[in-house]
């Protein structure tokens, strides 16, 4: 099951943006970066946002996930699902 989601992070400095492992925005104002990023399943996403921790030092970020998509019927089917935010 394909995963989009969307990464807001805010708090950190230049120095942490500069070694997210992930390309996306950085922004100036109430949040310091946004990336959309897509994930094969659940594992992979929440293996990132242990890897995430690590990097920010802190739980000064969201990852949202804002769409599913899964194999149905020999067809693809995306899915806007209303799925809480992770806790950082």
């Amino acid at each position: 099951m394909k995963i989009e989601a969307i990464l807001l992070v805010w708090g950190v400095r230049d120095e942490v943006l500069e070694r997210l492992p992930v390309d996306g925005y950085w922004l100036y104002g109430e949040y310091d970066f946004l990336a959309k990023l897509e994930f094969r399943d659940e594992f992979e996403m929440e293996t990132f946002m242990r890897d995430l921790k690590r990097v920010i030092h802190g739980g000064t970020f969201k990852l949202i996930p804002v769409v599913i998509s899964a194999v149905k019927n020999g067809g693809e089917t995306s899915v806007l699902e209303g799925l809480k935010p992770s806790a950082p």
